[in-house]
């Protein structure tokens, strides 16, 4: 007979959709996919609570693994607890049903549209610009998808001619080389993993790509149109948010 006191583990899925569940906690996870660090004050101010609420919440994402905490000075700062967590939350939004939020103003509006064409997932680009160019770089060989998404070898000569290391941005932890999120706006798969987080970084060091101040929206500038219809030969309409 088997005593009480052994324990076989499995996973706890209805500790992780509790997490989730409160919809302060959500916002700040979707808040957190800009990969910056945030302070309580700052999420308190965005999900409209007040700061020991605030405070409340985060105990419970850090304790769940969602979310890491870092201090500097004084200050605690907290942020996505890695790239798999940025990945997985970009891909329950993109799974979780819509409901009508009230959209106030014409900035309100511009807000919502440029989000959906260019934003920072985590340390990678989504939005519409983002599928495009994984659909770009489909078509031109420089990714194949007969086991997954896989950089070819024309793929690597092509971030070469960019400039760009053929390898994960961070070597020292573990990186998938290629993935692909499920974009929550587009339900389209964008790049993700090493190499989107490659191409994203160059991107903006080239100032194709612009932060649009603490937002997670990123401005295409003119160099970085001409850059992707050169290279990847995107035309006008991908190239402009809706």
């Amino acid at each position: 007979m088997t005593s009480p006191d052994v324990y076989a583990e499995e996973p706890d899925l209805a500790a992780l959709a509790t997490l989730l569940a409160d919809r302060t906690r959500a916002a700040f996870c979707l808040a957190l996919l800009d990969g910056r660090a945030w302070t309580a004050t700052e999420l308190a101010r965005l999900a409209g609570v007040a700061p020991s609420t605030a405070t409340s919440h985060l105990h419970k994402l850090v304790a769940g693994g969602l979310l890491a905490e870092e201090r500097k000075g004084r200050h605690r700062y907290v942020r996505l607890a890695d790239p798999d967590i940025a990945e997985m939350i970009e891909g329950l939004a993109a799974r979780a049903p819509q409901r009508a939020v009230p959209v106030r103003s014409l900035t309100a509006v511009r807000r919502h549209r440029d989000l959906a064409f260019a934003r920072i997932c985590y340390d990678h680009l989504a939005g519409s610009l983002a599928v495009a160019i994984t659909d770009a770089m489909t078509t031109e060989g420089y990714l194949a998808w007969d086991y997954g998404p896989t950089l070819t070898a024309a793929g690597a000569g092509w971030l070469r001619e960019l400039g760009i290391a053929d390898e994960p941005s961070e070597p020292s932890m573990y990186r998938p080389h290629v993935r692909t999120c499920l974009d929550w706006t587009e339900q389209g798969l964008h790049l993700a993993g090493g190499v989107g987080a490659s191409v994203f970084r160059h991107a903006v060091e080239e100032s194709w790509l612009v932060r649009v101040d603490d937002t997670r929206v990123v401005r295409l500038t003119e160099n970085g149109r001409e850059a992707l219809r050169l290279r990847l030969g995107l035309l006008d309409e991908a190239l402009t948010a809706g």
